[in-house]
């Protein structure tokens, strides 16, 4: 009866991505029938990894129509995502989010226009003292769903990682909630957990077996500093000779992670667009003297490692892998979240047997 249950619950995934949050539902056991972005790019990707399929539609433009059309008849309809985040960044002028805010209220449209049973959206932190997000709430209010959000912090989920988002669930059945964190502060994964495992490779260098384990160049003045960074540290432990002029100035000295090493037996810091670069914050290798690889920072996104990311057809560019590295959410979170909707949908299966 459980099987039939879940086998009777469709997902779609607005903002996908390259499919950290739809691998983590498939690996639940869900049914995914589509994933909608407007990155071309995140097609091959999502589409190798994932028995779902890429939509190359910007969400603002697609229909109510279009997207219950998605899901097979008589299915629970399961609608989740995350609005990219930029424009709610602590860092970004409020004056300039109107545009992308949108995307949002976008999301809130195609909730009014389907109707899903179901909905979870993953987002960063600051959205919750933001206006859209209090609109957002008030057309699930207006639709009569049971809805919760909470800020969560991943490394409590299994995430090897210091990474806090916000979280939201709504449904029409009844209240929906998160499930209890599944790593204690003292089953935390760690760094090394994630990446002791691999090939030592140079910086600059790539390994013979996995494209995707590459790492960026340095120079010979960065292979100096990050050879006098001791894991944990920062440029704050160079001599004065390795240190830059602006670190110097009153102004640069708040930025103590930028060169920063790891530590193997910590989480790491937040994956973000830019962690292939040793000089974008605290993304040393913990022993080797270079930045982490593309490879390295998809497995502390909990990305499995024969999660392919290269098109064969297409070049191979750093700066767009890192990106759908660094906007992902981790397929561990996904796992949780998806975990938690199966949760909600057993204990109802349960009550009205």
């Amino acid at each position: 009866m459980l099987k039939k249950k879940m086998a009777s619950a469709s997902v779609v995934d607005l903002f996908c991505g390259v499919g950290g949050m739809t691998h983590g539902f498939v690996h639940e056991g869900f049914k995914v029938v589509a994933g909608i972005d407007v990155d071309p790019t995140c097609k091959y990707p999502y589409e190798k990894n994932n028995r779902a399929r890429f939509i190359l539609r910007d969400i603002q433009r697609i229909t109510s129509k279009e997207v219950l059309d998605l899901y097979p008849r008589g299915d629970v309809k399961i609608l989740i995502g995350c609005a990219p985040c930029q424009p709610f960044s602590k860092y970004s002028n409020p004056k300039s989010e109107d545009d992308k805010w949108r995307l949002l209220l976008s999301f809130a449209e195609l909730i009014r226009g389907v109707k899903p049973e179901i909905v979870s959206m993953e987002n960063v932190p600051q959205l919750e003292k933001h206006r859209v997000f209090k609109e957002f709430i008030e057309v699930l209010r207006e639709q009569g769903y049971y809805f919760s959000w909470s800020l969560v912090d991943c490394v409590d989920y299994g995430v090897p990682q210091n990474r806090t988002r916000l979280v939201l669930f709504a449904s029409m059945y009844g209240d929906i909630r998160i499930i209890n964190r599944t790593h204690p502060p003292k089953k935390h994964r760690t760094v090394s957990h994630a990446i002791r495992r691999l090939e030592p490779i140079r910086a600059g260098g790539i390994s013979p077996t996995d494209p995707l384990h590459r790492a960026s160049g340095l120079s010979d003045l960065n292979l100096r500093r990050i050879m006098a960074t001791p894991p944990g540290g920062s440029w704050k432990d160079w001599p004065e000779d390795l240190v830059l002029e602006c670190h110097k100035k009153e102004s640069g000295r708040t930025y103590r992670s930028v060169y920063g090493r790891m530590l193997w037996d910590q989480p790491a810091p937040t994956m973000t667009t830019q962690c292939y670069g040793l000089g974008n914050g605290r993304f040393g290798h913990p022993q080797q003297h270079r930045a982490i690889s593309l490879r390295e920072s998809a497995l502390l996104q909990t990305f499995p490692k024969s999660y392919d990311f290269i098109d064969p057809k297409s070049e191979a560019f750093t700066k767009i892998i890192a990106r759908h590295i660094g906007n992902a959410v981790p397929v561990r979170l996904g796992r949780i979240i998806g975990r938690s909707i199966k949760r909600h949908l057993e204990a109802l299966h349960g009550q009205r047997t």
